[in-house]
């Protein structure tokens, strides 16, 4: 129920970290893969280089995945990033960008792949990437949460308007996970000690433990699933104090 043999996706940001783990994971699924990321360092076909920041840069995104690949079927929205500071410190311009990457991006991605499989009466999955985040706030993160509190949104608004077009929309929310997102977790073993500590899998999560619940949800396992967030934190979010001392 896993085999994604036949099945074609995009995913945005997916040269590095949570992204890159996801392509791969569909990839061994049996999916075949269109990547998008800043860079193309491996100068690989199956590779869009963009800024989805770019003026245009959706459509055209969009519109070269179907080119490298007809018959896409899957879309993982996966690209976006942190920019914030202190909340008095916060500008409208760091702001605004972060709505319209981790946002505003995502929305008309969605809205340019649909239109083409609706074009083709082709049924499909989508799977958007938020985070814990979005249900539970962060200290100097004011910009960042906002953003991620309205992906969740958009993956449940996003679902009522595609489901009539045989097209499943869901999402996962990630918690604290090993990505150069995250760098400090290499070097800060007093804070890794704290988490683990409040984790209740013992341990910080990997990229692979989010790509696999993105495999489920892009495969005919999850048919009868539309709208959800799935939380993947090992229990980070579960329990208000955790372990004591």
């Amino acid at each position: 129920m896993y085999d994604l043999t036949g099945h074609h996706a995009l995913v945005t940001g997916s040269t590095r970290g949570i992204g890159a783990a996801i392509a791969v994971a569909l990839e061994k699924a049996g999916a075949t893969v269109v990547r998008q990321g800043l860079s193309n360092l491996e100068n690989r076909e199956n590779v869009i280089e963009a800024d989805l920041l770019a003026d245009g840069a959706v459509e055209a995104v969009v519109e070269k995945a179907f080119a490298i690949q007809p018959n896409l079927d899957l879309l993982v929205c996966n690209a976006g990033s942190f920019f914030d500071v202190n909340f008095f410190e916060m500008t409208r311009e760091r702001y605004r960008k972060t709505m319209a990457l981790n946002v505003e991006q995502s929305y008309f991605i969605i809205q340019e792949f649909a239109k083409r499989l609706r074009a083709a009466n082709r049924p499909g999955a989508i799977v958007l990437i938020s985070s814990t985040n979005g249900f539970q706030p962060e200290e100097d993160s004011t910009a960042y949460d906002t953003s991620k509190g309205a992906v969740v949104m958009l993956t449940r608004t996003a679902a009522v308007a595609l489901a009539p077009y045989g097209i499943r929309v869901n999402g996962v929310a990630p918690g604290l996970i090993e990505t150069p997102l995250t760098a400090w977790t290499q070097t800060d073993t007093g804070k890794v000690a704290h988490y683990n500590k409040k984790i209740l899998a013992k341990r910080l999560g990997k990229p692979e433990d989010v790509a696999d619940v993105c495999v489920f949800l892009c495969s005919d396992a999850s048919r009868y699933i539309y709208g959800q967030t799935i939380i993947v934190d090992g229990g980070l979010t579960v329990t208000q104090i955790g372990e004591y001392p």
